[in-house]
């Protein structure tokens, strides 16, 4: 008795997947932040802090916080910022908060950015909820 013979079947091959592929071909984190500090000082935002993450966080390595003088500022600050990652290949950058510019979020995965207006940051105070308290983030 002969053996059946079975068609041959290909082997599954190791592909990459698109997203694992985007983020590799990301800069580093430090690279981004050093990216994204240039553009707010070029456009004048006021009273940046940057807020340490690493081994903090698993959503982020870096933190900025920022001002604008008033809502168009604010504006034009996020829109430099999100055209200059995208320009030096970050994918998936998710920005809310532009149609009111009171305060934009910028997301850019390893680095975070608050764009305020003035009031905004004041009354939010996001570097005293992530620099004080046990095993707080440090602003640098």
């Amino acid at each position: 008795m002969s053996k059946p013979v079975l068609p041959k079947v290909a082997k599954p091959t190791r592909k990459t997947s698109t997203k694992a592929a985007a983020l590799k071909a990301q800069p580093d984190a430090d690279k981004t932040l050093s990216l994204i500090l240039s553009r707010l000082e070029d456009m004048k935002a006021e009273e940046t802090v940057t807020i340490d993450l690493r081994g903090k966080s698993a959503y982020s390595d870096y933190m900025i916080v920022t001002t604008g003088r008033v809502n168009r500022h604010v504006g034009a600050i996020a829109e430099n910022v999100t055209k200059s990652l995208k320009e030096n290949g970050i994918k998936n950058i998710h920005v809310e908060g532009l149609p009111n510019c009171d305060w934009v979020l910028i997301d850019s995965g390893d680095v975070i950015v608050h764009v305020f207006r003035p009031e905004v940051r004041e009354f939010y105070n996001l570097e005293r909820l992530y620099t004080q308290g046990p095993g707080a983030a440090k602003a640098i």
